[in-house]
């Protein structure tokens, strides 16, 4: 796929040119510029989304951008480009959206571990996804990347999971992974069955600055930088800088090949590991009382309770102990060989999540 194009200087074609082309006399004539084509962000009011709007500003491109009424903009302060009010819920607003737009990054999600009533939770995951790329098709973009997750993928123990690891629905555990694993099918059958170009790339655990939710890793970086994280479960994550992840996404739009997923991950690191790192950055002891997951679980339970009594998400909750039991590795060789992919160290992104999140007001 060839780059998306930019604005460049007018350029006077040369005289001698002019005359060799059309002869002496020919009018004179310029090489007007051509603006840049419009590419469609879903989510970039989110974490990822506005990472992946930015990078676009960055090198040039026109960006519109898709955001809910009232909903919290502060990601998109400042950067220049166009809304489009509308929500994944609502067909007409998606079609609207995305006329004109030559290419288009389905970025947005409803992410939570926990929910109280799932349904919401599918409706914009699964069938927002599906009426977006049935849009997609209908206006006939040239690229689409979806936005996907390694929840969507099996895990291997000891070892690190990658694109061809299996998985299947009732590996899933709770509505979110669910929900992402059936949209991920959906995505994939576009592109096998309907011929819509659709790139899949799985980012693994995103951290760095603009985290304004915060996610739930975010909301942990927040708590161990404040000292709230006395203990933790023997896990592990895959962490990777959140603009790495949204050069990942360009990357794949531009080398990408259609109905393929591609793992955006970072580096492989123990729990205990993470909150050493934020630790380390804050100045602080890192935590060293390190607790059994089946301890946890009713504490879960409780904070489940309590959450949908007080309408306040829990602290902790039942599927996040549950996932906690594996730890989640996983390798982006793939993106690393294919769409030349190269994430920078882990404790750079956990230091500029940190670094934002104190210059921010979350570290009180």
């Amino acid at each position: 796929m060839a780059p998306v194009a930019r604005y460049t200087p007018e350029r006077e074609t040369p005289w001698r040119d002019l005359i060799g082309a059309w002869g002496p006399c020919a009018p004179f004539r310029r090489t007007m510029p051509t603006p840049p084509d419009l590419t469609l962000v879903t989510g970039a009011t989110g974490f990822v989304g506005s990472a992946v709007a930015r990078a676009l500003l960055a090198r040039g491109d026109r960006v519109r951008v898709l955001a809910r009424p009232n909903r919290d903009r502060r990601n998109l302060a400042g950067l220049s480009v166009e809304i489009a009010e509308g929500a994944m819920e609502d067909r007409g607003s998606l079609a609207r959206a995305i006329a004109g737009c030559r290419y288009v990054y389905h970025v947005a999600a409803d992410y939570r571990i926990w929910v109280p009533d799932p349904a919401p939770m599918f409706r914009a995951n699964v069938e927002g996804t599906r009426d977006l790329l049935k849009a997609a098709l209908e206006a006939g973009v040239e690229r689409l990347v979806y936005t996907s997750s390694v929840a969507t993928l099996g895990l291997v123990p000891g070892g690190s999971a990658d694109e061809e690891t299996p998985s299947g629905i009732d590996d899933m555990i709770g509505p979110y992974k669910r929900s992402k694993f059936v949209a991920e099918e959906v995505a994939r059958e576009f592109a096998r069955e309907r011929g819509l170009p659709v790139v899949i790339v799985n980012p693994s655990t995103p951290v760095g600055p603009r985290d304004i939710k915060p996610t739930p890793t975010g909301r942990l970086i927040v708590e161990a930088a404040c000292g709230r994280m006395p203990a933790f479960v023997d896990t592990g994550l895959n962490i990777v800088h959140v603009d790495d992840v949204a050069e990942g996404h360009l990357a794949a739009a531009e080398r990408g090949r259609i109905g393929e997923r591609y793992i955006l991950g970072g580096e492989n690191l123990a729990l205990a590991e993470i909150l050493a790192e934020v630790a380390s950055a804050v100045g602080r002891r890192p935590p060293w009382l390190r607790v059994p997951h089946r301890a946890l679980l009713p504490v879960a339970f409780g904070a489940e309770l309590a959450a949908r009594i007080t309408g306040r998400y829990p602290f902790v909750t039942t599927d996040g102990v549950r996932m906690s039991q594996k730890k989640m590795y996983f390798s982006s060789a793939k993106a690393w060989r294919e769409l030349g992919y190269q994430p920078r160290p882990a404790r750079d992104g956990i230091a500029d999540a940190v670094a934002w999140f104190a210059a921010n007001g979350y570290l009180r």
